[in-house]
């Protein structure tokens, strides 16, 4: 699923369309240009270029184990650190996955994974309920994994699940290689995003007992 670029204007978040679960969003700051294209029922493809390498790497790991098709390209202000464009990557893919999924009527809605990483362990819990939070129980024994900041990926994280409306747990009981312990949270994340954005035919309406998500 080729996403659609524009260098023009700002523009808003553009919805699902054709009744498939497929979201386009663009967004410009003074800091960032962000245009992102997600399926959620897609096969792991995925078209990355955010000009942060491992922000790169992380997302494509999200793609292929979380079965989303993912086209993201962003310009960011990399003079400045890669804090702005990390962050923005975040906000955009959270609003996608948002929008994407619709009025989430027949979604399974609570997932969670355990994955490993060689010595690392990632322990991941989602609730798609609309009330965002994020509860991020991570060490890292050091502060970069090559040039990225380690402190960017619960900046990721935070901005994910905030527009996501996603009620999101991360535990790494243990584990000591940085790099490790990154990618066991993102195939943790792609693992139980996936299982929770399914649908389930005996869910009829919108899983919640007051009606709406």
């Amino acid at each position: 699923m080729p996403a659609v670029f524009n260098n023009g204007a700002t523009m808003p978040r553009v919805s699902i369309y054709m009744n498939k679960r497929i979201a386009t969003i663009q967004r410009k700051t003074k800091e960032t240009e962000i245009d992102l294209a997600v399926n959620i029922d897609g096969e792991g493809n995925s078209h990355i270029c955010t000009g942060v390498g491992f922000l790169d790497h992380m997302l494509d790991i999200l793609a292929k184990h979380g079965l989303f098709d993912l086209d993201i390209k962003a310009i960011g202000d990399h003079r400045v650190d890669d804090h702005h464009t990390v962050e923005d990557v975040g906000i955009c893919f959270g609003q996608g996955i948002k929008d994407a999924l619709g009025n989430k009527k027949g979604i399974r809605r609570f997932s969670n994974s355990s994955v490993p990483m060689q010595e690392a362990l990632a322990n991941i819990a989602i609730d798609i309920s609309g009330r965002p939070a994020l509860v991020f129980n991570v060490t890292f024994h050091t502060e970069k994994i090559g040039n990225f900041d380690v402190e960017l990926i619960e900046e990721f994280l935070e901005a994910f699940s905030a527009n996501a409306g996603i009620n999101l747990h991360v535990n790494v009981p243990y584990g000591n290689n940085a790099h490790h312990i990154a990618e066991a949270i993102f195939k943790g994340l792609a693992k139980a995003l996936n299982d929770a954005v399914r649908t389930d035919e005996r869910v009829k309406d919108v899983p919640s007992t007051k009606g709406v998500l």
